[in-house]
């Protein structure tokens, strides 16, 4: 018709808009996206992503398993090692001491460790007789503790009879008794343990020797090893674990006397015996963060109930809980803040894997060597944040420098106003 305009027909071309589809009633839809032609190639993008970063996980993982396995089979050189680092974070101050007031490096180290060996032989010296003494007696209360508890399940409520106390006690001297050639197999395991402890701890002590005597020039030595680049990371990383170190056994310490001194005055004011070797079992519970003051809080609380009774135990678990929430509330939140910055759940896992893996030794070395890679994940992680954690307190930076009489360790000012010349910090 002239002058009249059809309606232009819909995406199918034969369905004019206005009309209702033949499908509109049954038409339904789905909630995912729509596909793209992308998808593919970003599907193979993130799967080749993952790929790489499982290989790379893998390998990881598989660096780790070899180098667990050479520090196991290098344990015995390790060891003394570990132990002699440790021994002279604790002799160092007294030996600079007296480095600077003239003595040669040699005999003061001398001088010092010899002091230290006759303080802790004096200590067992005076520790030993009354725990001899004191366990005979001990021991009888042990056997009074038995007779009472056999007259006490005898009696009501329990009504056991003489056979059945004297059956259970046969059966526990049979199994003894089967178990014995086990047990001197314990024995003897035991003994070559303790051989070889001793040698360990021999050795641990001739390198605290050397370590004293050449203790500045071990950095330098260290550091000149590398090269100029590596130099600086190397003298600030040594210095950042041997201050952590040094803390920790400083704090530590710390936490160990008080433990020690008030546990130990509660059980003296108690009357409880073994006063001293269970202050001084406190004393060095404490180098084993958590743990080490729960199993000395424990011999001190089964002590007094063998001697005391029921009531004094109770008493001595007081003491101990209010020393230890003191010491958890009060000492480690200050220390702490200055010191290893480790959560207590990380404490107790280190720890725990340590005692797995190594025994006492390994529950003692557990939180410093946890310490140490947590201040090496530190310094990496702020070198790849760009803030420079080679740059020592006092805005110097260490470096490496040679002359004819060998490679010296020098500080050089970082910012331009602080320019002029490096200032010598020790020798090799």
């Amino acid at each position: 018709m002239p002058g009249r305009t059809d309606p232009p027909p819909d995406e199918t071309g034969d369905v004019e808009p206005d009309q209702p589809r033949p499908d509109a009633g049954v038409r339904s839809a789905t909630h995912a996206p729509a596909p793209t032609n992308l998808r593919g190639q970003r599907l193979h993008r993130a799967s080749r992503s993952l790929a790489i970063a499982s290989a790379e996980l893998l390998l990881i993982v598989g660096g780790l398993i070899v180098l667990g396995y050479v520090v196991g089979k290098l344990w015995v050189i390790l060891l003394p090692v570990v132990l002699g680092l440790l021994f002279t974070t604790v002799l160092w101050p007294p030996t600079r001491f007296l480095r600077e007031h003239g003595w040669p490096s040699a005999l003061a180290a001398l001088t010092v460790l010899i002091t230290f060996l006759a303080a802790f032989g004096g200590i067992i010296a005076l520790i030993a007789p009354p725990v001899v003494r004191q366990v005979e007696e001990l021991a009888d209360g042990v056997s009074v503790g038995l007779q009472q508890l056999q007259e006490w399940l005898t009696g009501p409520p329990f009504n056991l009879g003489q056979e059945q106390i004297g059956g259970a006690v046969d059966q526990a001297i049979d199994s003894i008794q089967g178990n014995a050639q086990n047990i001197a197999q314990y024995a003897v395991t035991g003994a070559t343990a303790i051989g070889g402890l001793l040698i360990n701890l021999v050795l641990a002590l001739v390198l605290t020797f050397f370590f004293l005597k050449d203790g500045p020039g071990w950095v330098p030595w260290l550091a000149a090893q590398t090269g100029p680049p590596a130099a600086p990371h190397v003298a600030a990383l040594s210095y950042k674990t041997w201050s952590t170190l040094s803390e920790f056994i400083r704090q530590q310490a710390i936490v160990g006397f008080v433990d020690a001194f008030f546990i130990g005055l509660g059980l003296w004011i108690l009357g409880v015996p073994l006063v001293l070797p269970l202050a001084v079992l406190t004393f060095f519970g404490a180098f084993i963060p958590i743990i080490g003051a729960f199993v000395a809080g424990g011999f001190a609380v089964l002590i007094a109930l063998v001697d005391s009774g029921f009531t004094t135990a109770l008493i001595v678990l007081g003491i101990v809980l209010v020393v230890q929430q003191i010491e958890g509330n009060v000492l480690q939140p200050i220390l702490q803040g200055r010191g290893l910055n480790l959560h207590a759940a990380v404490v107790i896992l280190a720890v725990t894997a340590g005692s797995s893996l190594a025994g006492i030794i390994g529950a003692f070395l557990a939180v410093p060597v946890t310490a140490l890679i947590a201040v090496s994940y530190r310094y990496a992680r702020d070198q790849l944040d760009g803030k420079s954690p080679e740059i020592l307190p006092d805005g110097t930076r260490a470096q490496i420098t040679a002359d004819e009489t060998g490679a010296h360790l020098v500080r050089e000012p970082v910012a331009p106003e602080g320019a002029g010349q490096p200032v010598s910090d020790a020798r090799g």
